[in-house]
């Protein structure tokens, strides 16, 4: 088992890219996510929320907005029975609505971060990290953080040497 856990939350369906909205076969998050793994050798974790958020892109967005407006939080399914045993952590999604997606807060809010060293990546359109950075801090208390990625969901695919830099940075390659 890696001392390196890389969780992620993706959506797959449509979505938005390069001025368009596009049906992926997997999610930009999740792209990013599996390359991290292969580089690093990390564990990989999907968060997914019990309830699917819609493919429909624009049906996502009004969900999503509602999530965020009300500061949900939405249950996980087959959370991790705990971290304990990895050193660091890379966080990954994208950016909705200028943040994370609320399961993402679900998933940090349930562990103890004391100690750990926490990674993030997000993947975006235009809007970069957002205010994901300091709303990892809040939730993540007693962590150790460095600089996120972000990274344009159009240039997910292509993005090896960008989160290959990244991870040199951070003592991971």
């Amino acid at each position: 088992m890696s001392k390196v856990l890389v969780a992620y939350f993706s959506r797959k369906g449509n979505n938005y890219v390069s001025g368009n909205i596009v049906n992926l076969a997997e999610g930009n998050s999740s792209v990013v996510a599996h390359k991290i793994q292969k580089l690093i050798g990390a564990d990989l974790f999907e968060i997914k929320a019990v309830k699917q958020y819609p493919t429909d892109y624009d049906e996502m967005t009004v969900v999503a907005q509602k999530e965020q407006n009300s500061d949900a939080r939405p249950e996980i399914a087959k959370p991790l029975p705990d971290i304990s045993q990895y050193e660091t952590i890379i966080i990954g999604h994208p950016n909705w609505w200028g943040t994370m997606p609320m399961a993402v807060m679900t998933f940090l809010e349930n562990y103890d971060w004391s100690g750990k060293k926490v990674l993030s990546f997000c993947t975006h359109e235009g809007s970069g990290m957002g205010s994901s950075e300091s709303d990892l801090k809040r939730a993540c208390r007693g962590a150790e953080f460095s600089k996120g990625l972000p990274i344009k969901g159009s240039r997910a695919s292509s993005s090896d040497s960008q989160i290959e830099n990244w991870l040199k940075e951070n003592g991971l390659l």
